[in-house]
């Protein structure tokens, strides 16, 4: 249950969540943020607050080869990274031969990724995705609300999200993360 939305601006990536921890059928209010940085990373998670707090606190990926193409870089250097950290501190499950983890937004250069729980780098077209329970009523929302600024389309996004799926309430975060400087022309 939750929900998380992204979405890219001129370079910047968006990534809002709600706060709704869920269990059955309680649903509580968390102070525990499902958006944060970790180094050139902004993630936003569904899934399991154990799975975020994991990639917040432990998780460490080493820096992009020069020539590496971004994607190859996420899916040989930070997916691996996840999946061991998953590994070894007893998150990941296996079944028949299968690893899963979890999902979560990531945002990184400027472009929004989508990671599955199958480990999965994905990346759409519209430059927005959403995901968790309310992540279709948020979808709809966004392709909607394209006049909007990307801090209210977002905010509004996630309203319309809990307005319509009891696994996602109020307060929302949203943190930015803005394209990295490009180094002086010579």
């Amino acid at each position: 249950m939750t929900c998380v939305v992204g979405l890219v601006d001129k370079g910047t990536v968006y990534i809002g969540v709600d706060s709704a921890a869920v269990q059955g059928w309680t649903r509580r209010k968390s102070k525990v943020a499902k958006v944060f940085r970790r180094g050139p990373f902004l993630i936003g998670y569904t899934t399991s607050f154990r799975m975020g707090q994991l990639l917040q606190h432990h998780l460490d990926v080493p820096p992009q080869e020069a020539a590496q193409d971004d994607v190859a870089y996420l899916v040989t250097h930070f997916i691996e990274k996840a999946r061991a950290l998953f590994k070894e501190k007893g998150f990941a499950k296996v079944e028949s031969n299968t690893e899963k983890g979890g999902q979560f937004l990531v945002g990184y250069k400027g472009r929004l990724y989508s990671v599955e729980s199958d480990f999965q780098v994905g990346e759409h077209e519209e430059g927005y995705d959403a995901i968790g329970s309310g992540a279709d009523f948020a979808l709809g929302a966004l392709a909607a609300l394209t006049r909007l600024k990307p801090t209210e389309r977002i905010t509004r996004a996630l309203e319309i999200a809990a307005h319509f799926n009891m696994g996602v309430c109020a307060p929302f975060s949203i943190e930015a993360l803005a394209p990295p400087a490009r180094p002086p022309k010579r």
